[in-house]
């Protein structure tokens, strides 16, 4: 259940960095709600996840990790942003250090 919660938090705080742009800097009044409803909902629920076992550092590597993901991928497909031999090697590094953490005993 704990990792359910953490894959719904993902997506929330992923659709809520996803809506930044759309707020022009908190001047739009429904993106911008949209935007921070989307933080609270990833919070409460990385927060749910972590009640139910999920240990803190864990769960926070992987909600940062995949977000970063997920948001990197999202800006080039939909929001324009170029894609770099840098992005890519710093997605790789952040999936490495995740997995390094993992592997270590921090589960």
């Amino acid at each position: 259940m704990a990792y359910l919660l953490l894959i719904i938090a993902i997506i929330a705080e992923v659709i809520a960095t996803s809506l930044l742009k759309s707020t022009e800097g908190f001047t739009r009044l429904w993106p911008s709600v949209a935007c921070l409803a989307g933080y609270g909902a990833a919070f409460v629920l990385l927060s749910q996840a972590i009640a139910r076992g999920m240990q803190v550092g864990v769960g926070y590597a992987l909600w940062s990790a995949l977000g970063t993901t997920l948001i990197v991928i999202i800006g080039v497909a939909f929001l324009d942003e170029p894609l770099s031999a840098a992005k890519v090697a710093g997605i790789g590094l952040v999936v490495a250090g995740v997995v390094t953490l993992n592997l270590s005993g921090a589960h």
